[in-house]
């Protein structure tokens, strides 16, 4: 009996990772945690503001988890509260995107378009890839070809599938479920950056206290 008791008090919480929100949108509990508790319960807190985005607010909000622990304690006593794992939530304030003119889109594309080639280009420039290519042609065919288009034209089809395979993706269609070493850059650069946001904050948030 006493165990059925204690869990119709207890909620066991698990802040998320990171959120997007609008601007002016009102943050509730189920937005910034998963929560296991009682039917009953559960439903009348999983719908509590813990936090309202206002004008003040930059594009990144960090949200701790004695935040939703205090709005809980607020409004619901003798409440038995058990955090798992993160103990803080990314909220990303996501205003309107500006969109992007076709004229500007075209002279990005050609900027990354020719910059690739010219960088492909240097680099064979740099390691004679046209002598090496002449070379090898030479000791198959035992015959002098200043252009031996028999190996260079399959290496460019080879290079261009060989990029295709690497990035993972023909325009927007993965070839398979697997990362493309780019992504995983991207997650690694995007898990540095939550790090580094985090701490920040919390040094903040440690300064402004003491100087309170």
């Amino acid at each position: 009996m006493w165990e059925v008791n204690a869990m119709e008090n207890t909620v066991y919480i698990r802040m998320r990772h990171r959120l997007q929100v609008r601007p002016h949108d009102s943050v509730t509990l189920q937005d910034v945690a998963q929560l296991i508790a009682e039917d009953g319960l559960l439903e009348s807190i999983k719908n509590r503001i813990v936090y309202k985005v206002t004008d003040k607010d930059q594009n990144i909000i960090i949200l701790d988890v004695m935040r939703v622990i205090e709005t809980l304690t607020d409004v619901i006593d003798d409440l038995n509260i058990q955090v798992i794992g993160l103990t803080q939530t990314i909220i990303e304030v996501v205003y309107k995107k500006v969109r992007v003119s076709i004229p500007f889109f075209i002279l990005i594309w050609l900027l990354l378009f020719f910059g690739a080639a010219l960088a492909i280009m240097n680099f064979h420039e740099d390691v004679s890839m046209q002598a090496v290519h002449q070379r090898i042609y030479k000791i198959i065919t035992g015959k002098e070809n200043l252009k031996p288009l028999i190996l260079q034209i399959p290496y460019s089809i080879g290079l261009g599938l060989g990029m295709v395979l690497f990035f993972n993706h023909v325009f927007k269609k993965r070839l398979n479920e697997e990362p493309s070493p780019l992504e995983v850059e991207m997650f690694n650069y995007q898990q540095n950056l939550d790090q580094y946001v985090i701490i920040n904050e919390n040094k903040e948030s440690m300064k402004r206290l003491h100087d309170h």
